[in-house]
């Protein structure tokens, strides 16, 4: 018998038959590959003790001159604000308002209804109540947030209250005098969906109000965009207004909308070091939110977020871009903006008067795919379009990707617009989270490690929002649970719908619990497949492993055939070979974990074989 070395290129090869796969890993779970090798990935650590409200897709951190750290986190919902392990709400308000005798209860009910003409809420809106000084019928309302239940009218809606648990002992309009109502900023959408109503589908199809099957319209999900100004927080809802969140206000204070800024646009940036607010899909005509147009863009006087109309006295101007559709994203490289359309890449340069900035396209056909698509690693830009991966370093490059088919054939095309892009700079990793084929969430992510130049994808974990190691020491990311009840703020009948904060590269544990991974081979033979062999002895190869790993060896005569054998054993740091008796004309290798603390790197792949004859 003699020893036969099998080695596997770095990556996983999805774009080969199961047979041309030989000397290649196929598929993979919470795997990466470092040095060629792969080896399994970091875990992950709760930094906030309470979960946040809606599904959060853009995370922005950064240091005051004092040397707090800040982290602007936008979900559907909700505006937060994350410093040194508090969460807090610093959400728009829309609309304040005070109201005399507003409550109606009904006896042995929680359910409270609440008239405030014309209060433009819609079901799932937050309202907080305040300035009240008794309790309504034994309910507890004063001084508390509740998530809007119903609402019967348009100068109706219902309340529950849930905490403490109570019930009403009358029913009636009590005499409470006035109350102060404050509402957030009306709620978001937390999925793309196809477009309701008129003008999407054929004539005559459905019902009036629900979506057609057949509407090609997509409506985007709630994301927001963030930059800093200074110490404070510029930040913009998609098709919404600016925002500023003033540090020296404090963390109870809520960010508050630019005087003088266009109140609909779709993504936000400001240029470096000059400091303009640039604002893309926005109002042709400021403060007209008929005027939006989703190729127009605009940026504001230098150092001022008011001025915005161009004039001999300011450096404001405006540019509509050509190529495409509607501005996707943008962001910073290389000295310049980049900014993407759904079908080409352009650059804005600060070119001094009287023009300011100049537009030139540099790239077609190589549209970004969503709002959080592109990122920038030391002046390199990586995004993903619709069909193919690029990346921009002075020269637009689409690049070669072993998984390709496999990610852009199972993307779901209605919602695409959540995919999120995330540096991990400790491991030369841009990761890319993607809804597979009928998902509304994110469950799926493909990862370019572009020192090595190898893919790889998993199913493991998922993230909605990403933050690089800078602030922090670890990257942060936050991940969205659809069946949790969230609990930051202790909002009163607030729905399922929680979003988690995790510090990365942690440990190897998945928030306390094991976290399973694995890897598997293509197939491999002796001689081409032209002999049969017989396995008796498997010599792992592992470094840095803690915990138990399970080798699987799973041998068959033909590709696409079921397996003729299959052994597995499980081996721990000092197990140096294990036994197997099989027979096959190939063979794939499958290495799982799924202990606590468990760690593999795995380098060379060493079987006892020889050859068995032709039948």
């Amino acid at each position: 018998m003699a020893l036969a070395k099998i080695q596997f290129k770095p990556g996983i090869d999805k774009q080969v038959t199961q047979y041309g796969a030989e000397g290649r890993w196929v598929d993979a779970t919470n795997m990466r590959f470092r040095s060629g090798l792969p080896e399994k990935i970091g875990g992950w650590t709760s930094v906030l003790s309470l979960t946040l409200v809606g599904v959060a897709r853009a995370m922005k951190g950064w240091v005051s001159l004092a040397g707090v750290r800040y982290v602007a986190i936008g979900t559907d919902r909700k505006l937060y604000i994350y410093s040194e392990g508090q969460a807090f709400d610093i959400t728009p308000v829309r609309r304040t308002q005070v109201r005399s005798n507003p409550f109606t209860t009904t006896n042995n009910s929680a359910i409270v209804t609440v008239t405030d003409a014309s209060h433009g809420s819609i079901v799932g809106d937050f309202v907080k109540i305040s300035s009240l000084g008794n309790a309504v019928n034994t309910l507890v309302l004063n001084d508390k947030e509740f998530e809007i239940l119903t609402v019967p009218t348009a100068n109706t809606y219902t309340i529950q209250v849930t905490n403490p648990a109570a019930t009403a002992n009358a029913t009636g309009t009590p005499s409470v005098g006035n109350t102060t109502f404050t509402y957030d900023l009306t709620n978001g959408t937390a999925t793309s969906s196809y477009g309701l109503g008129w003008g999407t589908g054929t004539w005559g199809t459905g019902t009036w109000g629900t979506a057609r099957s057949g509407s090609t319209l997509v409506l985007d999900a709630t994301y927001w965009s963030f930059d800093t100004f200074g110490e404070d927080l510029l930040a913009l809802r998609n098709d919404g207004a600016l925002y500023k969140w003033d540090l020296s206000n404090g963390t109870s204070a809520p960010a508050v909308a630019v005087s003088g800024a266009p109140t609909s646009s779709r993504f936000l940036l400001v240029s470096s070091p000059d400091r303009h607010i640039f604002l893309f899909g926005t109002e042709t005509i400021v403060n007209s939110q008929v005027s939006r147009d989703d190729l127009f863009l605009r940026f504001s006087s230098q150092e001022n977020p008011s001025v915005w109309s161009p004039a001999s006295t300011n450096s404001a101007g405006s540019f509509r871009i050509q190529d495409g559709s509607r501005i996707v994203t943008a962001q910073r490289s290389r000295g310049s903006i980049l900014v993407w359309t759904d079908s080409a890449l352009y650059s804005l340069n600060n070119i001094g008067p009287p023009f300011i900035f100049g537009l030139n396209q540099i790239g077609a056909n190589c549209g970004g795919i969503s709002a959080g698509c592109a990122v920038d690693v030391n002046g390199a830009s990586f995004w993903m379009s619709q069909t193919a991966f690029y990346m921009f370093d002075g020269a637009i490059k689409k690049l070669p990707c072993t998984v390709q088919d496999f990610v852009f054939d199972d993307i779901d095309s209605t919602t695409q617009q959540q995919v999120t892009a995330a540096v991990n700079t400790d491991f030369n990793e841009v990761t890319w989270f993607y809804p597979t084929e009928g998902s509304e969430v994110l469950n799926a992510s493909v990862t370019y490690n572009y020192l090595e130049n190898v893919w790889y994808t998993n199913t493991g974990f998922t993230r909605t929002a990403w933050m690089d190691r800078g602030i922090y020491a670890n990257p942060y990311a936050v991940e969205y649970e659809a069946t949790d009840i969230p609990t930051q703020g202790a909002v009163q009948g607030v729905t399922a719908g929680a979003t988690y904060v995790w510090a990365h590269e942690d440990g190897f544990n998945a928030a306390g619990n094991s976290m399973p991974s694995s890897i598997t081979s293509g197939d491999f033979d002796i001689a081409d497949g032209e002999d049969l062999f017989h396995c008796s002895r498997v010599i792992p190869d592992f470094k840095n492993q803690t915990g138990t790993a399970d080798i699987t060896v799973t041998f068959s005569n033909f590709p696409a055939t079921t397996a003729v054998r299959t052994f597995t054993s499980t081996v721990g740091a000092t197990t140096n070979q294990f036994s197997v008796r099989g027979r096959g004309r190939q063979a794939n290798l499958k290495i799982d974990t799924n202990s606590a603390n468990a760690n593999i790197r795995f380098g060379t792949l060493r079987l006892d074989i020889k050859p068995d004859g032709r039948r």
